[in-house]
């Protein structure tokens, strides 16, 4: 294993077994990336009409969460890389939870705000990033095989909660679905990482130190290379989503392709790590990492190279599906493989805010190079050009670490 170091033992963990842990682990992300993530959407239209915001201001809510959630990535995992993991997960959601009973008292634009602020550093503290983190602490011979399993539920998230939290909104209005959103977090999600998380050995003070002082020994080129290709990716991933309905709706196609292009989309990312599950022990990793990204940029030169009709949807479906579900397997992986295991968790971190950065002018970018007369056709090169450079920047990366 590249990068490999001293990892702390779990002697009285109340569950050791990988697939039984990941499963575990996998339940609380399925929930805290539908009642925050996913649900924010569903949150919008009554805000806005219950506190008289444009479209403009509600959306600012959800880039301020992300950028918070970036501002805490480096803190957390500081935090998991000093084996306070038990403690930042299930503190984490309960900081979740209150946010979520917070929210259900909101007011006033400036308590949006606040609330989504709050929000977005409970999400660093609970989402993938920290999860990933804790597997690859646990399981340092086999962190791939966990976090292919952690996915699996949090693939589903939208699928589960956008119809439950939709439900619970006509049923209740919006104000009492997120307080039964807020119990979920409080008394599941938060005693669930607690009993999970036990049995970490903490580090000694000097060796928290050494672990400290040597991360910036890994800050080089294989490190800016995977950040490169972390950021291009991931502002793809966040631009598309946020313009897939207005884009289909401008090529022409029907309803019925408008609403399935996004919902198969869904379905397909969780097929790909599915299929990955099963035949990964077959296929060489770093062979697998480096040809998986590139199922990105086939599926947008899809659209360039045919235009949005539904032979090209059906193609950029298949291969974006498969690769935005795969990719994430490969972004929670490769900074351990290429540049060092023991110190994931603050490597990833110093990316928190690079990423969220990217994730939330992304969106914008897309809406920028629309134009009247070319729809979203510079968008779409502007995407495939940012994938291609992504895919050289791992490779790169790749190429570099597996010299050493």
């Amino acid at each position: 294993m590249l990068g490999a170091g001293m990892h702390p033992t779990y002697s009285h963990s109340p569950v050791t077994r990988l697939s039984a842990f990941s499963g575990w682990l996998s339940l609380p992300q399925l929930i805290t990336w539908g009642s925050v993530f996913y649900t924010f959407s569903l949150l919008m239209a009554p805000l806005e009409a219950e506190l008289d915001m444009t479209r403009a201001q509600s959306s600012l809510a959800f880039s301020l969460a992300l950028l918070a959630e970036g501002a805490g990535a480096w803190l957390v995992g500081r935090w998991i890389d000093q084996g306070h993991e038990r403690a930042v997960m299930a503190l984490g959601s309960a900081w979740v939870g209150a946010g979520l009973l917070a929210h259900s008292l909101v007011s006033s634009l400036w308590g949006f705000y606040a609330v989504w602020v709050w929000l977005g550093l409970g999400m660093a503290a609970t989402l993938y990033t920290p999860a990933f983190a804790v597997v690859t602490r646990r399981y340092p011979q086999d962190f791939r095989r966990a976090i292919i399993t952690l996915t699996f539920l949090g693939g589903l998230a939208s699928t589960v909660f956008i119809p439950l939290s939709s439900w619970w909104i006509e049923l209740w209005g919006w104000r009492h679905a997120l307080w039964a959103l807020a119990a979920i977090q409080l008394l599941l999600c938060a005693p669930l990482h607690a009993w999970l998380l036990q049995g970490v050995r903490q580090h000694p003070h000097h060796h928290a130190q050494q672990v400290q002082s040597s991360v910036r020994q890994h800050l080089k080129a294989p490190f800016w290379l995977l950040a490169l290709f972390m950021v291009l990716m991931m502002s793809i991933t966040s631009a598309l989503p946020a313009h897939m309905i207005n884009l289909l709706q401008e090529a022409g196609l029907s309803p019925a392709w408008v609403v399935a292009v996004p919902a198969a989309i869904g379905v397909i990312q969780v097929l790909g790590r599915l299929l990955l599950f099963v035949f990964e022990r077959h296929w060489n990793v770093h062979t697998a990492n480096r040809w998986i990204p590139s199922l990105i940029p086939m599926g947008l030169l899809a659209l360039v190279v045919g235009g949005v009709t539904p032979d090209a949807a059906i193609v950029f479906v298949l291969f974006f599906g498969l690769g935005n579900g795969l990719n994430t397997i490969v972004k929670g992986t490769a900074m351990a493989q290429y540049v060092s295991a023991a110190h994931v968790g603050q490597l990833n971190g110093v990316l928190g805010m690079p990423v969220a950065l990217a994730r939330a002018a992304a969106p914008l970018m897309l809406g920028v190079l629309w134009s009247p007369t070319q729809g979203y056709t510079y968008g779409l090169w502007w995407m495939l050009c940012a994938s291609l450079l992504g895919m050289a920047a791992l490779w790169a990366a790749q190429a570099m670490a597996l010299k050493r």
